[in-house]
């Protein structure tokens, strides 16, 4: 499943194609990210009124790697979902939000892909996401 246009359109695909080249850091591609937006369907929920949210709590998109992991899956827009999300149905909507947001809420052993399957995508494993939480400054009380 690849995009028509790998180009980058946006400060997370830049980093994703700078990170994939290698120009730079694995440290400064993490840091750099934790700012950054993405887009992470959530499972609809069926209800007379179009667009209206019965629950509180949204449902993200996991999915399950060849070795068994959890993996949640994130998008660096809402465009590049399309695809990927029609082959799992009830996941049509979604919530835009900041990288740091994500990791303080992921389960423990839990991964993040951004752009799943794409070229211009990233595949963080739960060592590698607990690694940039360690990175996020302390939330104020």
């Amino acid at each position: 499943m690849t995009f028509p246009d790998i180009s980058s359109r946006n400060e997370v695909e830049r980093l994703l194609t700078e990170m994939n080249e290698g120009s730079i850091e694995p440290e400064n591609f993490a840091r750099a990210l934790l700012d950054q937006q993405v887009f992470i369907p959530i499972q609809d929920e069926k209800h007379q009124i179009a667009g209206f949210q019965l629950s509180t709590k949204a449902t993200p998109l996991v999915v399950e790697d060849e070795d068994g992991h959890r993996v949640l899956i994130a998008f660096s827009s809402p465009e590049r979902a399309k695809d990927f999300v029609a082959e799992f149905p009830g996941h049509g909507g979604g919530l835009l939000t900041e990288v740091s947001w994500i990791l303080r809420r992921i389960g423990a052993d839990m991964g993040l892909s951004i752009n799943p399957g794409e070229e211009l995508g990233f595949d963080f494993d739960a060592d590698m996401v607990a690694m940039m939480a360690s990175l996020l400054p302390e939330e104020a009380v």
